[in-house]
């Protein structure tokens, strides 16, 4: 057995390290075909990574690339922290109950085909040019999309299992945290993770209409002086600080609220 055991580690090791190094073989393969594109074009409308690099570590030198990203991931987490809240909530009390859902289902249409530029142009106009309206047209676009998400974990819940609780004496709190949350988990994390993609874009959105600082704003000042090697730059910063959250933090945590499955 222990020897079973001793030839089985490495083999298991190698498995997990062979989809670490596919990635990274394929982001190279990546880079080079963008390097030699760029050389190939020759031209300052595909500028070579060394060029994006060169625009990278000039902003950075003078704190101005990680002011911006600050701004923008600011702005990310408020709304994403509102949207989810107010998400789940009108979700799951939309899911739980027929009657609400059959009265406000034409409302959730109706927010889900409304453009995000029409939110952000609205919400600017009514409430001027400032954070508050920026954070909440970025929150007002993800949140039907959290409602929706919701809504079907909330008809999927076992009702046996709520009465197991009801039978056992659980508690709201009890039941909540040990026979609801687990259950609703799988929907929160897929909302979640939607959320995150498309809220960091309709961010860059709202910041390039409305304000004076962020990685949107910036990148419309670098269009304006058609300097593409720091547009690029600016959003492969801020695509890597997404790319960072999401295996730094919200696959471990999913990792976690999942332990208990196999």
């Amino acid at each position: 057995m222990a020897l079973d055991a001793a030839a089985a580690g490495p083999g298991r090791a190698e498995n997990r390290a062979l989809p670490s190094l596919i990635v990274i073989l394929s982001l190279a393969v990546l880079l080079a075909v963008w390097w030699v594109a760029a050389s190939l074009a020759d031209s300052r409308v595909l500028p070579s990574p060394a060029a994006v690099a060169a625009a990278f570590w000039r902003d950075a030198l003078t704190g101005e690339l990680f002011f911006h990203l600050g701004m923008t991931l600011f702005r990310v987490a408020a709304s994403f922290l509102l949207a989810m809240v107010f998400g789940s909530i009108i979700g799951v009390a939309l899911g739980m109950s027929r009657q609400a859902n059959r009265f406000f289902d034409p409302w959730l249409i109706l927010f889900l085909n409304i453009p995000a530029l029409v939110v952000i142009v609205l919400a600017y106009i009514w409430f001027g040019l400032n954070e508050i309206a920026a954070i909440g047209a970025i929150a007002v676009n993800k949140i039907p999309n959290v409602v929706v998400t919701m809504r079907e974990g909330a008809r999927a819940l076992d009702r046996q299992l709520a009465e197991m609780a009801s039978v056992y004496r659980f508690g709201r709190m009890k039941t909540l945290r040990h026979v609801i949350i687990p259950q609703l988990q799988p929907y929160l994390a897929a909302s979640s993770r939607s959320g995150l993609s498309l809220i960091w874009k309709i961010a860059l959105v709202v910041e390039l209409l409305g304000r004076s600082n962020g990685v949107g704003f910036q990148i419309h000042l670098y269009f304006q002086l058609f300097d593409v090697a720091s547009i690029l730059a600016y959003t492969l910063a801020f695509v890597a600080v997404m790319l960072m959250i999401e295996f730094l933090l919200v696959q471990p945590l999913e990792a976690r609220a999942t332990r208990w499955r196999r």
